[in-house]
């Protein structure tokens, strides 16, 4: 396994929120996307998701309560836990969750 730089591979997706797979470890994905200010759609997932900005910010809705994540910091989705992305979110994001079959 090699060293990735995880800025300069969310540099290089073609468009924004468009995830690149980096790795696994254990049944876990870890991927990088770049965020744009856009929205995303409500979603849940039936494992948890940790999101890691690296820079910029995360705006999202969590069961109907609003979080922000800043530069550094982590956010633990919890399984089965209704979240959207709203308007503003820009930066790098890490994403490391257990894909559904």
């Amino acid at each position: 396994m090699s060293v990735v730089n995880l800025l300069e591979s969310a540099k290089g997706l073609p468009e924004a929120w468009s995830s690149h797979r980096l790795g696994e470890v254990g049944t876990a994905c870890v991927k990088v996307l770049r965020m744009d200010g856009l929205p995303v759609v409500e979603e849940s997932h039936g494992s948890a998701e940790a999101l890691l900005v690296l820079d910029g910010r995360l705006e999202l809705t969590v069961a109907g309560t609003a979080v922000s994540v800043g530069p550094g910091e982590l956010f633990l989705v919890p399984a089965g836990a209704a979240h959207t992305v709203r308007p503003g979110s820009r930066g790098t994001l890490v994403i490391v969750e257990v894909p559904e079959d």
